[in-house]
């Protein structure tokens, strides 16, 4: 940043570099910063030269090199001034402890705590931030990209890549875990008859459940007509001894007989007696669930009983693997009906929020809302990485860093105050002339 500290006629010699952070910048970017710098000390240190070579060659002069003798004089003086000034900023000029030299080694901690509150305060204030992101028009740009498709798949790309991440990563021993404490204890704790008994009211109310009963008697005559011979034996093994067995097999073919037209007529009679005695058992059994005490604690032991049941648990870890196989594949192929809904939904909302005034009014203000929250909780945080990291940098490393990062444009202080040095010494002994 500034001259560094040697005699003010001869250039000044250059530090050793010290090895670069690579958080500070690239090796090849820092080298090219410290040529500028070496170039510049040479230049400003050269017109302080050259001042003092016209000053010492104009000395007792007249006339008008008087006047170039003055503004010598003062173009040294000034040259002098800045060089000090701004060799100050990072070490004892000359090597001399000068009070008040030196300053960014000596108060770098103050310093790095004055540039977080500058920071915290102007940039990392809540209402600049919400006035900033209301001005950057938020969800209309966003509506705008989203709404191009390319920039949607690109969403949906990386949301999946996100997702596939965690997919994999999450074992299976977790998820069923996590799984157990958010689906299972949650509803085995709870009671269930209430709601279960208000939904078979409606149920039976809606006739919703006619369509069970009806495949389940059409598969049980499907069953009886394909395995006459079983129910025949069945009836058989039940059959007197003492009876001889041509009998018992009529009989047993009567009753197989007689059953099977039963189911018939229960299965093709909407209003048969059996089917409305399941209407009027599902009926009680609802009004139970809701006020009957005795029903509603068998009915939740059942709940509690099936929900701990380790089958239950296992069936839960089952279900999981075979559901993350299915994601992972859905997330992975970009031809899956889930990432082109995905990619569809985006576009979709993107319109939406492109055309609707409304809805872009509502995203601001969240944005807004979510900004500002975020500022407010972490804003503090976030400014104070400037000054802990600046404690963490050695004094001297740290004035050499920021030395060859701004020293160069420092060196045009030394350079205008040659040149205003000088024209305000010819100033000067025009007016002493005039005067006298």
């Amino acid at each position: 940043m500034g001259a560094t500290g040697t005699s003010p006629p001869a250039a000044p010699a250059e530090d050793p570099a010290p090895a670069v952070a690579p958080q500070m910048g690239g090796e090849e970017a820092d080298e090219r910063r410290r040529e500028n710098l070496r170039r510049m000390k040479l230049f400003a240190t050269g017109l302080l030269v050259l001042a003092a070579i016209v000053y010492a060659a104009t000395t007792g002069r007249h006339g008008w090199l008087g006047f170039v003798n003055a503004g010598a004089e003062a173009a040294m003086v000034g040259a002098l001034a800045d060089w000090f000034a701004v060799t100050a900023l990072f070490r004892h000029p000359l090597g001399i402890p000068v009070p008040h030299t030196a300053i960014i080694p000596t108060r770098k901690d103050a310093l790095g705590r004055s540039l977080q509150e500058f920071v915290a305060q102007n940039f990392l204030a809540e209402d600049v931030v919400r006035e900033k992101v209301g001005r950057a028009d938020v969800g209309r740009r966003l509506g705008t990209w989203l709404s191009r498709r390319q920039n949607a798949e690109r969403v949906s790309a990386e949301i999946s890549r996100a997702m596939s991440h965690a997919l994999r990563g999450l074992r299976d021993d977790d998820a069923t875990l996590i799984l157990e404490h958010a689906i299972l204890k949650p509803l085995a704790q709870r009671p269930w008859s209430p709601p279960a008994g208000r939904l078979l009211k409606r149920l039976v109310e809606d006739g919703a459940h006619h369509r069970i009963v009806d495949l389940g008697f059409e598969h049980l005559h499907r069953w009886l007509a394909e395995n006459d011979r079983l129910v025949v034996d069945i009836v058989l093994e039940r059959a007197p001894t003492w009876t001889p067995r041509w009998v018992n097999e009529r009989i047993a073919e009567r009753v197989y007989g007689e059953v099977v037209e039963f189911v018939e007529d229960i299965r093709s009679d909407p209003a048969h007696q059996v089917r409305q005695g399941i209407d009027d058992m599902l009926a009680r059994l609802a009004a139970d669930l809701q006020s009957d005490p005795h029903t509603m604690r068998r009915a939740d032991r059942i709940v509690r009983r099936l929900l701990s049941h380790p089958d239950t648990r296992a069936a839960l870890a089952d279900v999981w693997t075979h559901a993350r196989e299915v994601l992972i594949h859905a997330t992975e192929d970009p031809g899956s009906d889930l990432r082109q809904r995905v990619v569809d939904g985006l576009v979709g909302f993107g319109e939406r929020l492109a055309d609707d005034e409304d809805l872009r009014a509502r995203v601001d203000r969240r944005v807004q809302d979510m900004s500002g929250f975020l500022v407010r909780t972490y804003g503090h945080e976030v400014s104070s990485v400037i000054s802990d990291t600046v404690e963490r940098w050695d004094a001297t490393d740290a004035a050499r860093r920021i030395e060859l990062h701004v020293g160069r444009d420092l060196q045009f202080i030394r350079v205008n105050g040659t040149v205003v040095g000088g024209l305000a010494g010819i100033v000067i002994h025009t007016l002493t002339v005039l005067f006298n």
